[in-house]
C-alpha cells in the first residue's frame, strides 16, 4: 500500500501521503458508514430533521478539527443521551396543547444551553486543571445517571417493536450476529447492518410506504427556519414556563455526556498513541464539542457527541490521519442537501427502529455499569450506595410517576423538572457534601464511555 511509517510496535500506520487520494476517499466512506446508523436514528426517534442532523454533524466535526489544530481524528455524531430530555419536553408541550414540531424547539434551547456548559467546563479545566474539575463528577454519579437514561428509554423501544415483532426481531438478531461474530467493518457497523436488513425485509413484504420518497425533491435545504430555535423566538409566542423547564430538564444531562467526552478523547488518544488530553488539550476538545452541539441545536438538529464507532475504524484500518474523518464529514454535508435521501430514512418502519433501540437503550445502561466497574467504584462505602440509590430512585420514580415530572410555580411560570434533571442535581450535591473520600474519574482507553452509541 505504498510507503509506510512504523510505530513502536512495528505495525504499519498510513496517512494521506502514503495512501493516495482514491484510497483516502474510500476510507472516508467507511467512516461515514460507521457513524451513519446511530446518527440518523436520533432524529427518527425524536422527530428532528434527518437532513439537518447530517449537516450539523458534518459541520461540527469540521469545526472540532479546526479548534484542535487538526490533531484529533474524531467524528461528532448524534447523542442518544438527550433522548429522554426531548421526550420529556414534548410530553410537557402536549399538556399545553403544543404539537411535537412546536415543542421540539423548546427542547433544542435546552440542548443549546447544554453545549454552552461545555464551554464553562473548558474554561474551568484550563484555569484549574482537568483532574480538579472531574473529581466532582465521579462514576458513582455519572454511572447511575447513564443507567437511568437507558432504563427510561426502554419502554419506547418496546412500543415501537409492538407494531411488528418479526421485523423487530430481525433487526435484533442481525445486530447481535454482526457485533459478536462479524469481522472487519461488519463488526464496527452492527446498527447500520441491523437497520438495512430489517428495512429491506419490511420493504420486500410490503410494509413500507415509499410515497414520501417519491414526492421528495432530489435537492433542497436541510432545515426549515420555523422548526429552529430562531423560528421559535421569531414567532413572538414563547411559553416562558416551558422554556425554563426545558433548560432545567435537559442541561443536567450534559454532566454525564461531558464525562463521556473525556473518556472518548482518552480512547482515541490510546488508539493513536497520543495524549490528546494534554495536546491539543481537553479544553480545546470540549470547546469543539460544545459549540458544535449549541449550533446544531439552534438549527433544529440533535446534540453532538464524540463517536466511538469511528475510533473503531481507526483501529481497524491503522489510518490515523484526521483527513479521512474530515472526508466523512464532507460526505455527510453533501447528503444533507438531498431531501429524497432523508425521506428514504424517514420511511423506516417503527418495528425496525424498535428492534435496534432495544439493544441500543440496553447498551446505554450497560455502559453506565461498565463505567463504575472499570473505575473501581467502591460500594462498600455507604456514601456511594446512598448517592447511587438516590439517583436511580429519583430518576426512575419521578419519570414513571403519574405526572412524569416534579412541577412547581415561580410567579406566573410553571416549571417542570424531569426525573433525570432532579436526579442529576441531587446526585452531584450529595456526592459533594457527604463525608468520606470521594471516588475519582480515571479515564483510559478501556472505559471510553460510548454513551448513546453502540
Amino acid at each position: 500500500m505504498g510507503k509506510e511509517k512504523k510505530n513502536v510496535v512495528d505495525e504499519p500506520i498510513y496517512d494521506a501521503r502514503t495512501l493516495g487520494t482514491p484510497k483516502m476517499l474510500v476510507l472516508g466512506l467507511q467512516h461515514l458508514f460507521a457513524m451513519f446508523g446511530a446518527t440518523v436514528l436520533v432524529p427518527i426517534l425524536t422527530g428532528l430533521s434527518v437532513s439537518a442532523t447530517l449537516l450539523f454533524a458534518g459541520l461540527a466535526t469540521l469545526f472540532m478539527h479546526l479548534v484542535t489544530g487538526r490533531k484529533v481524528p474524531v467524528f461528532l455524531g448524534s447523542s442518544f443521551a438527550f433522548l429522554g430530555g426531548y421526550f420529556a419536553v414534548v410530553a410537557s408541550g402536549a399538556e399545553l396543547g403544543l404539537s411535537q414540531s412546536e415543542a421540539l424547539p423548546y427542547a433544542c434551547v435546552g440542548v443549546a444551553c447544554s453545549g454552552l456548559l461545555y464551554l464553562v467546563l473548558a474554561l474551568v479545566c484550563k484555569a484549574f486543571g482537568s483532574k480538579n474539575v472531574m473529581r466532582f463528577f465521579p462514576p458513582v454519579v455519572t454511572g447511575p445517571i447513564i443507567i437511568a437514561i437507558g432504563l427510561i428509554l426502554a419502554p419506547s423501544a418496546i412500543n415501537n417493536c409492538s407494531s411488528n415483532w418479526w421485523i423487530a426481531l430481525i433487526a435484533i438478531v442481525v445486530v447481535i450476529v454482526c457485533n459478536i461474530w462479524g469481522k472487519g467493518m461488519i463488526k464496527i457497523v452492527p446498527i447500520l447492518m441491523g437497520v438495512l436488513v430489517s428495512y429491506l425485509v419490511a420493504a420486500l413484504t410490503g410494509q413500507v410506504d415509499f410515497s414520501g420518497v417519491k414526492e421528495a425533491a432530489w435537492i433542497g435545504l436541510p432545515f426549515q427556519m420555523q422548526n429552529t430555535v430562531f423560528g421559535l423566538f421569531g414567532s413572538g409566542n414563547v411559553n416562558t414556563g416551558l422554556l425554563v423547564s426545558s433548560i432545567i430538564m435537559i442541561v443536567p444531562i450534559a454532566f454525564a455526556t461531558m464525562m463521556e467526552h473525556v473518556g472518548d478523547i482518552s480512547a482515541i488518544g490510546g488508539a493513536i498513541e497520543k495524549n490528546l488530553i494534554e495536546d491539543p488539550g481537553l479544553h480545546r476538545t470540549l470547546i469543539g464539542d460544545g459549540i458544535g452541539t449549541t449550533i446544531a441545536a439552534l438549527f433544529g438538529a440533535p446534540a453532538n457527541t464524540t463517536y466511538g464507532e469511528n475510533t473503531g475504524v481507526l483501529v481497524l484500518t491503522k489510518v490515523y490521519d484526521p483527513k479521512v474523518v474530515r472526508l466523512a464529514a464532507v460526505y455527510a454535508i453533501v447528503l444533507a442537501f438531498c431531501p429524497k435521501f432523508a425521506a428514504l430514512i424517514s420511511a423506516m418502519p417503527a418495528a425496525t427502529i424498535g428492534g435496534v433501540s432495544i439493544i441500543l437503550y440496553g447498551m446505554i445502561s450497560a455502559v453506565g455499569v461498565r463505567n463504575m466497574v472499570e473505575n473501581h467504584t467502591d460500594f462498600q462505602k455507604s456514601r456511594n450506595v446512598i448517592v447511587a440509590a438516590v439517583i436511580l430512585g429519583l430518576a426512575l420514580g419521578v419519570n414513571f410517576s403519574d405526572s412524569g415530572a416534579i412541577s412547581f410555580a415561580i410567579g406566573n411560570m410553571s416549571i417542570a423538572l424531569s426525573g433525570l434533571a432532579v436526579a442529576s442535581i441531587v446526585g452531584i450535591i450529595l456526592n459533594a457534601i457527604l463525608p468520606g473520600k470521594r471516588d475519582e474519574y480515571m479515564p483510559n482507553e478501556a472505559n471510553s464511555g460510548s454513551l448513546g452509541k453502540f
